[in-house]
């Protein structure tokens, strides 16, 4: 087991470096100047431009800047803002935000994908069956602006369940209208995963073994079916929450989220080469984690999965 997260992490050194020089690389590719788009429409002073220039060192080579960047995070320093604000603080004031966005958006997805995947399981091809995988098959289909445009409108301008906005009320209270929002946009693929998963598991012979024995449904369901039913599912969670802790950037946008997805859209428009690529950075690594995590919650789910 220790020999297994070991490597896994090790498997971080080389993701770690290769999406950082990828990303920086895109942002130094982008079009135009960063520092004269920070001035709008005023006619800033050439001599105030180049100071500037070299304090955040466009001036130099990629290669040269990649360096300083690379050489400024194993110093634990993330560089700042052309607004002259420390990355860390800008990831310190968005990360628990989202954070807290994904984790309830996660937590009704997966409550949602397991009761209805199931009950649609056990009643297969029934009148609950049709109407889940219809409700599905819309949740899939429509785009997710369209749904929080419509959650917006009716949940809170018109019955006033929810506020419409979020701002500065980012508490858990705060987030559940966006959060109902992207639960509701991801639960329909992991539903159709628990559907499918609990037939599956339902004609394996340890199951029919378990009612010869005598066994009660009550006994079965939760113990046999559901244990062995849930893997799929949690693989599909777990990828939905490293894509939402990147930043659900169109939701956060619609309900005026101050999140990971708002500020690091608005430092790709800058052109904030050391913005960007740190927060790509912190992704990559907390997704990592994130799987590493799911990986060992394998072996607790199924005996029968060791890691050697």
């Amino acid at each position: 087991m220790l020999g297994y997260i070991l490597r896994r992490l090790l498997q971080v050194i080389p993701v770690f470096f290769g999406a950082t020089l990828l990303i920086y690389f895109l942002v130094f590719a982008m079009p135009g100047d960063p520092i004269l788009a920070l001035f709008g429409d005023k006619t800033p002073n050439p001599a105030v431009l180049e100071q500037l220039r070299e304090q955040y060192h466009l001036n130099d080579p990629f290669i040269v800047q990649y360096w300083y960047y690379i050489t400024g995070v194993f110093q634990g320093d993330l560089g700042n803002t052309f607004s002259g604000r420390p990355v860390s603080a800008v990831l310190a004031a968005t990360l628990p935000v989202t954070g807290r966005l994904a984790v309830m958006a996660i937590a009704i997805e997966f409550v949602l994908a397991i009761v209805i995947g199931t009950i649609s399981a056990l009643r297969k091809g029934k009148l609950f069956d049709n109407v889940s995988l219809v409700v599905a098959l819309v949740a899939i289909a429509i785009p997710i602006f369209v749904v929080a445009f419509l959650a917006q409108y009716f949940l809170a301008i018109q019955l006033g369940w929810f506020k419409p906005t979020v701002g500065a009320d980012n508490d858990w209270g705060g987030l559940w209208l966006p959060a109902i929002v992207l639960g509701f946009s991801l639960y329909a693929v992991s539903m159709r995963l628990m559907r499918s998963s609990v037939i599956d598991t339902l004609n394996q012979d340890w199951v029919r073994t378990a009612y010869s024995k005598g066994l009660s449904r009550n006994r079965v369901l939760p113990v046999h079916v559901l244990r062995n039913s849930l893997i799929p599912v949690i693989t599909n969670s777990a990828t939905n929450f490293g894509v939402l802790l990147v930043g659900a950037t169109v939701t956060e946008g619609i309900f005026n989220v101050p999140g990971v997805g708002n500020t690091l859209f608005q430092a790709i428009t800058r052109g904030e080469g050391p913005t960007v690529v740190s927060f790509v950075t912190v992704f990559v690594i907390l997704y990592v984690l994130v799987n590493l995590l799911i990986d060992l919650l394998y072996g607790l789910l199924d005996p029968r999965i060791r890691y050697a």
